[in-house]
């Protein structure tokens, strides 16, 4: 006789769901993403939710790890490929333009933009998302003093300066996208940025 299979099967692909938690809290926020707008997005109910991803901040910590592995892996990327801290910085810029102003998600970063206004409730959210954006910053200035250590860049390059305002850069980008800033528009901001380091 045949062995009969118990449970159910999940109903739903488990990254394919990720990846729609992952638009959705870009789209609205962290605090403006209820529990029922996932599992309405998901198309699933809250215990299977639940029982994928445990609760909703369990939820968006996967979704943050799968943004810096897919939609902003540009800037490491950049940072591992190109031969100067200044090519890894402009290819930075201008792929920023496009991701943030790609129609197939939301506009600007995730990284960015998720925990602006968050409640007290949530000031571990938004501190996770600040920090992520310190590191960033501080890959950029290492970058910059690894090309100053090499005599890449003169000695008097100040590698925090140039750091913070390619970060401030690009997070201006990412504002200017969401309020409706064209991929032209922020491939100018690029331009005119790389212009400032001669």
């Amino acid at each position: 006789m045949a062995e009969t299979r118990r449970g159910r099967p999940r109903s739903f692909d488990r990254e394919a769901a990720l990846e729609q938690a992952l638009l959705t809290f870009w789209e609205h926020g962290y605090d403006a993403t209820s529990v029922t707008d996932l599992t309405t997005s998901l198309g699933i109910g809250a215990p299977s939710l639940y029982a994928a991803f445990g609760d909703k901040r369990k939820l968006f910590d996967e979704v943050v790890r799968r943004y810096q592995d897919t939609h902003g892996a540009f800037t490491a990327r950049a940072l591992a490929e190109e031969p100067t801290a200044r090519a890894a910085i402009g290819r930075i810029l201008r792929e920023a333009a496009t991701e943030y102003t790609d129609p197939e998600h939301a506009r600007g970063c995730l990284i960015i933009s998720a925990a602006q206004n968050t409640i007290p409730a949530s000031a571990e959210v938004a501190d996770r998302l600040r920090t992520i954006r310190r590191a960033n910053r501080d890959v950029l200035r290492d970058r910059i003093q690894a090309d100053v250590d090499a005599g890449l860049l003169p000695d008097d390059t100040d590698a925090a300066a140039l750091a913070t305002f390619f970060a401030t850069t690009i997070q201006g980008m990412s504002q200017q996208a969401r309020d409706g800033a064209s991929r032209a528009d922020l491939m100018a901001v690029a331009t005119t940025a790389l212009s400032v380091w001669r």
